[in-house]
């Protein structure tokens, strides 16, 4: 069984892109981001070398948006924040039974253009034409249309994060959210992982439903977005 060690959750972005997800990365010295149209995601080495800001303004370029999520380090002054949003990182503690749901679909390449509809439309977060490279996506169709999915993206050692919660506003209020993350967690924990996620403080009504599928907060987060200088 693959560890599970939680600090590595304290840097999941980095995490992910040095292991992985390192097929999906470009990287200047110890700077890394994920490719274009994979993710927004940036990271940087936790050292305190200065030298790594250089590397990522040398990688994303001046000017340009530098997505850092919940990196656990800030840049240098002159880095201009772009934005800030309070959340919170939440586990699935081990020896929680899941069940795996075969009302759900695996969406597959084909499925791509259907996909990035429904984000368009409910707007879950970043989100682009690769980003379903990052893990296996689950759907669930009425009459053939996609109505809800939800997918894996970082990957740090030993725990997979579920992310792309996302329902139609038509087919809201059935319960689809919490199938397909029930689903995705008992996959990730059947290959002996953890499944993680995060979530914006101010999703009540999603944090709650989190709690009722057994995940706990492991601590709070602020995402941040900057321009480098």
């Amino acid at each position: 069984m693959v560890g599970r060690d939680p600090l590595v959750l304290d840097d999941p972005v980095g995490e992910s892109l040095r292991g992985r997800h390192a097929h999906l990365a470009r990287r200047v010295g110890r700077a890394v981001t994920y490719l274009p149209d994979v993710s927004t995601f940036a990271a940087v080495s936790t050292d305190p070398d200065p030298v790594r800001w250089a590397d990522l303004t040398e990688l994303l370029g001046r000017g340009e948006f530098a997505d850092m999520f919940s990196c656990p380090v800030l840049p240098p002054s002159d880095w201009e924040p772009v934005f800030v949003l309070e959340g919170r990182q939440m586990i699935r503690p081990g020896g929680i039974p899941g069940e795996v749901d075969d009302g759900v679909v695996v969406l597959g390449a084909d499925s791509v253009p259907e996909m990035m509809d429904l984000v368009e439309r409910t707007r879950p977060g970043p989100f682009r034409s690769r980003t379903p490279e990052l893990g296996t996506y689950l759907g669930i169709r009425e009459k053939g249309t996609l109505v809800a999915m939800a997918g894996e993206r970082l990957r740090p050692p030993g725990w997979t994060e579920i992310s792309a919660v996302c329902t139609a506003p038509e087919a809201r209020g059935q319960g689809h959210a919490a199938r397909l993350v029930g689903a995705l967690a008992a996959r990730i924990e059947a290959r002996g992982e953890g499944p993680f996620l995060h979530v914006a403080e101010a999703n009540t009504g999603a944090i709650a439903l989190y709690e009722k599928l057994g995940f706990v907060t492991r601590k709070h987060v602020t995402f941040r977005g900057f321009r480098t200088p």
